[in-house]
């Protein structure tokens, strides 16, 4: 009688376990995906053509440079029009597997803008020029959501 009870107290026990675990999986439809770097910039007026001339220079250069070793996945230069003076009309994006992966990777990456770009100095003086024809307001991450068929 007393295994009995016992077994029928371990069942129950082992049921309630189960249905808690079962209750606790949550179907998501979705996963998480890749992490993008967003760069929002507004071009100063008049200079559209010197600001796209770097991007398809120095900038690109690098982008493929960071895509040819692994660093990023993918990248892409979007512009759209300003809705006040103080907007972007620029955003450039920079696609990385992760946020592991993309903290990870800072040295590398620093790393191959020395070779690519240049040293210390000469960045800085890029940074300098660009002054003249470009503003970035902001840089944000944002995480891709990867939406899954329901089941």
């Amino acid at each position: 009688m007393k295994n009995k009870r016992t077994f029928a107290g371990l069942l129950a026990v082992l049921m309630l376990a189960l249905s808690v675990v079962v209750f606790a999986q949550v179907n998501r439809p979705y996963r998480n995906g890749s992490v993008w770097n967003i760069g929002f910039i507004r071009v100063k007026p008049g200079m559209d053509t010197a600001y796209m001339n770097y991007l398809a220079s120095e900038w690109k250069r690098n982008q493929e440079a960071l895509k040819k070793e692994g660093l990023v996945l993918s990248y892409k230069v979007l512009t759209t029009e300003a809705h006040g003076a103080g907007d972007f009309n620029v955003m450039l994006l920079t696609e990385y597997k992760d946020l592991a992966t993309m903290e990870a990777n800072d040295a590398k990456a620093d790393n191959l803008a020395q070779q690519v770009v240049g040293n210390d100095a000469k960045q800085m003086q890029g940074y300098k020029e660009r002054l003249e024809i470009r503003e970035v307001l902001q840089d944000r991450l944002a995480r891709e959501i990867v939406l899954e068929p329901r089941r």
